[in-house]
């Protein structure tokens, strides 16, 4: 449905990726540069430069963010429609009303939600990681690849929670649509007791999702202090520059918010494959 729509999106979103490495060379240059020689022209020039590419990385963000709603509500839009057709066309009891609603209701609101950033958000925030991560490179090798591993531990551990977060959302939404069905049947108590069973689902999706969050931040915390600390030690022995380690710190504090929107993308694109699942085997 969303078509060539997805090719531009996709291309806008790796400008705006690559645009962040542009940041991290500039804070290099104005301490390595500018500060140690004390030049005020080329300070401010510097300074400019960086200001120009902030607010040209903040003019795509948002026409990507608008793009990619855009996008979501036409998909969300499309289906809905399609969805109340093949309603319209069934011979079906009372009691599956209630399931049609939340299907064509919130299901396909979080499942049209998908589309806009289906493709365009691995691109944007990988590539951003990539960016990065290959400036460090080049920089200097040992300390990025130092960072990076300590950045390892998190992919692995996401996975294995999201298999079991995973389950409990397919089977929260199948306990949704039976106590839809109860609603509209007006089963009160069957009713009552599938809301019990959300909530205990929802106390097991949270526990493991805050626990898998927590960990994750501490572990966002350990490449920032290596760098610190290895880099720290390199700047003390002569073979590397201030100005690297600064960089360097900045460019891990950078690549925390992209990991964790890949991570949350990961989390909404397994949601999103359970949800389109279901409803095609409601179709």
């Amino acid at each position: 449905m969303s078509g060539a729509h997805q090719i531009w999106i996709c291309l806008l979103a790796a400008i705006v990726a690559a645009l962040t490495m542009l940041p991290l060379e500039l804070q290099r240059r104005i301490i390595d540069g500018a500060l140690d020689a004390a030049d005020l022209s080329d300070l401010l020039l510097l300074g400019g430069v960086y200001l120009a590419v902030i607010a040209v990385s903040t003019v795509l963000k948002f026409a990507l963010r608008m793009y990619q709603g855009w996008l979501s509500e036409s998909a969300i839009l499309y289906g809905r429609r399609h969805l109340m057709k093949i309603q319209r066309e069934r011979d079906v009891g009372d009691g599956e009303e209630g399931r049609a609603v939340s299907i064509i209701g919130a299901e396909m609101d979080k499942l049209g939600g998908f589309v806009g950033e289906g493709l365009s958000q691995p691109v944007v925030n990988g590539g951003m990681l990539f960016a990065i991560l290959g400036y460090m490179l080049a920089v200097e090798p040992l300390v990025a690849l130092l960072g990076a591993a300590l950045l390892v531990p998190q992919a692995l551990l996401v996975p294995v929670a999201q298999a079991h977060i995973n389950r409990l959302i397919e089977e929260r939404l199948g306990q949704m649509r039976e106590m839809s069905d109860a609603i509209g049947s007006r089963e009160d108590d069957d009713a009552a007791y599938r809301a019990g069973d959300l909530y205990r689902n929802r106390i097991r999706t949270f526990a493991i999702k805050f626990l898998m969050k927590g960990l994750i931040n501490a572990m966002n915390a350990l490449a920032p202090l290596g760098v610190l600390i290895f880099g720290g030690i390199m700047v003390i022995r002569g073979e590397t520059s201030v100005g690297v380690v600064v960089a360097f710190i900045s460019g891990f504090d950078r690549m925390g918010s992209p990991l964790r929107e890949l991570l949350t993308y990961y989390r909404v694109a397994a949601q999103a494959a359970v949800q389109h699942r279901m409803i095609a085997k409601w179709m």
